[in-house]
């Protein structure tokens, strides 16, 4: 079904990957790691954050780091994802264990999986499309290339892979060594399978040739990714709960339907062995705590918590909280959740871009309309701009989104197949289901803590395609209507390279978690000034920073005094290294080396007080 790929596309193709790769890479190893981080790397070496298998390590008055390191069991990996991500994401501990296990440790190879992820997920973004929007019309799906030889879904695939090449969620969480991109990745490769099943039954149903793997060997791929996408984390389940909505409405083949079925109870029963055996068992304990402790905190402490702003789970608040979550999701809209607070300005905005809607649907086909028209769209866009009391440039931005949303549905309406239009419901599902299953959620447990762009990214791939299609539709546009919105469109990437500015400097907290830039690791850092300064005779000092307690049922160590600084430096220590080592009552921020049997202190790294703990 699908026409081969010209020299033109490829060669674009390499270079929107090169860019990718290279926006990725960027500084990717130039902050610490923070909180969740470190419990990434934790686990992934078997290590319980605060030290719960190694008891028999740090209730002694001195240890070493071959003691802190220790062969780790099964059990070992098991109880260190359990108490550092409530059995969450196996998969992707397994995966980064690995590949730590070839290339060594830093910060660098620790978000490398990361990088080569998000980086995938573009190329396979240009193969999803090119794959499943092509005409089913074999007679015309070739034509109409261009003088470069692409095609219109050459272009729209291209466009989409560009647009995942930039977009700031993905280029932030590729700096995050944490299961994201790995899971955004796999559900997008799901979902290009689970369509390929499709088109393999549609073929056979209508008695066309089909060129693609057979439908075991689908099946049996499908269920694989299920597996491993749902193991690298939860929340994938609503990207499949998307695929059964889909198969209600189009799948008519009742022989299909046992595979499917068959599919998903096999992929559950073997996922099901985690939550039985492995460390899933105490995922549904650990969530229902987590509600009742975040609803409490909701309920009497909203807002001066060390967690955020945790509000109840009102309809109101619950809205507040989703409306950045879907305006950072359409890059044409990211960034103006802050103006669509004040209602009178973005009402206004708001207002001229449905006016402008309106004209442009009434003279979208007039080659010679009223000469007042060449004008309209430019004079409405502007008008506004005197008015807006705040942001003025994102306000502007924010009037075209209603026209953008108009583009997107023309191109639907006008330049698709039935098939193709069924490949954009799945878009549209795909798009809005997982960010509203997790409002869902949030209002079930009685909380809006989990409602964060993170939890519902699987839908960036697709909606990065509908983006595409708005983007499409705008170069068939009368230059009159085409003009000012491009132009618009232009200020608005201004603020997507700021932002990507931002991300690398680490101030933009909506995408690194911090307002302030971090230093480098210093836990790496202490342990090779460790290494150079060691002497036999000496002896590591680490804080004895008073820990928190916020679950007594889940807290299974019960230790006075926090570890995972001594942890920490020790993940980077060399593993047969005897050197002495303790958690010292006296100290309260500092790593300090002492100088054999004498008092002479030297300081490896002042914490100043928890500053540069990041996210404790």
């Amino acid at each position: 079904m699908s026409v081969q790929l010209s020299r033109n596309s490829l060669l674009l193709l390499s270079a929107l990957l090169i860019l990718a790769l290279a926006l990725r890479l960027y500084r990717v190893g130039t902050y610490g790691i923070y909180f969740d981080e470190k419990s990434t790397l934790l686990i992934s070496q078997g290590v319980c954050l605060e030290g719960a298998n190694q008891k028999d390590v740090f209730s002694k008055p001195y240890f070493t780091p071959a003691e802190f390191w220790k062969p780790k069991t099964i059990n070992d990996f098991i109880e260190a994802n359990i108490r550092g991500d409530i059995g969450n994401s196996p998969a992707y501990y397994g995966v980064l264990w690995l590949w730590l296990k070839v290339f060594g440790l830093s910060d660098a190879s620790l978000r490398m999986p990361s990088v080569i992820f998000s980086t995938l997920i573009v190329w396979l973004l240009f193969v999803f499309v090119r794959r499943h929007f092509q005409s089913t019309n074999r007679s015309t799906s070739g034509r109409s290339a261009d003088a470069f030889g692409l095609t219109p879904v050459d272009k729209i695939a291209l466009t989409s892979a560009a647009i995942a090449t930039i977009e700031p969620f993905f280029v932030a969480y590729s700096h995050i060594a944490r299961n994201y991109s790995m899971t955004f990745f796999l559900t997008l490769l799901s979902t290009h399978i689970f369509l390929l099943i499709q088109e393999r039954v549609r073929s056979s149903d209508r008695h066309l040739r089909y060129s693609g793997p057979s439908l075991p060997w689908l099946y049996i791929s499908y269920g694989a990714v299920f597996i491993t996408a749902v193991l690298s984390h939860y929340l994938a389940i609503t990207v499949f709960l998307c695929h059964g909505l889909y198969a209600l409405l189009y799948l008519r083949n009742g022989r299909s339907w046992v595979a499917l079925g068959l599919t998903a109870v096999v992929g559950m029963g073997l996922i099901s062995l985690w939550f039985r055996y492995g460390g899933g068992k105490y995922t549904f304990y650990i969530l229902e705590e987590q509600k009742n402790f975040y609803r409490n905190l909701a309920l009497t402490n909203p807002r001066n918590n060390v967690f955020g702003i945790i509000l109840p789970a009102t309809l109101p608040n619950i809205t507040v909280r989703a409306i950045p979550v879907f305006s950072d999701l359409f890059m044409v809209t990211n960034g103006l959740s802050q103006v669509l607070s004040g209602i009178r300005n973005s009402a206004l905005a708001l207002g001229l871009g449905a006016v402008t809607t309106l004209i442009m649907h009434r003279y979208f086909s007039i080659a010679k309309p009223p000469v007042w028209v060449y004008a309209a769209v430019t004079v409405l866009l502007l008008i506004g701009l005197p008015f807006y009391t705040v942001q003025p440039l994102r306000l502007l931005v924010l009037s075209i989104a209603i026209p953008f949303i108009y583009l997107i549905s023309r191109y639907v309406v006008d330049q698709t197949d039935i098939d193709q239009k069924r490949f954009v419901v799945l878009l549209a599902l795909l798009a809005f289901v997982p960010t509203l299953f997790l409002l869902f959620m949030a209002w079930r447990s009685g909380h809006t803590y989990g409602i964060t762009q993170r939890y519902s990214g699987f839908s960036f791939p697709y909606v990065c395609i509908l983006v595409a299609l708005g983007l499409y539709q705008l170069t068939s546009l009368r230059w009159w209507f085409s003009l000012p919105i491009a132009a618009v469109l232009l200020i608005q990437a201004g603020h997507i390279v700021l932002t990507l500015g931002d991300i690398y400097a680490d101030t933009s907290p909506k995408y690194t978690l911090f307002g302030t830039p971090r230093i480098a690791n210093p836990y790496r850092s202490s342990a090779q000034q460790l290494i150079q300064l060691y002497a036999p005779g000496d002896t590591i000092l680490y804080p004895n920073k008073k820990r928190v307690i916020y679950s007594e049922k889940n807290d299974k160590t019960f230790s006075p005094v926090s570890l995972y600084d001594a942890q920490l430096v020790n993940v980077y220590l060399p593993k047969d290294a005897q050197y002495i080592q303790r958690v010292d009552p006296n100290e309260r921020d500092r790593i300090v080396l002492v100088k054999g049997n004498s008092d002479k202190k030297i300081t490896i790294f002042d914490f100043q007080g928890g500053t540069y703990r990041y996210g404790d």
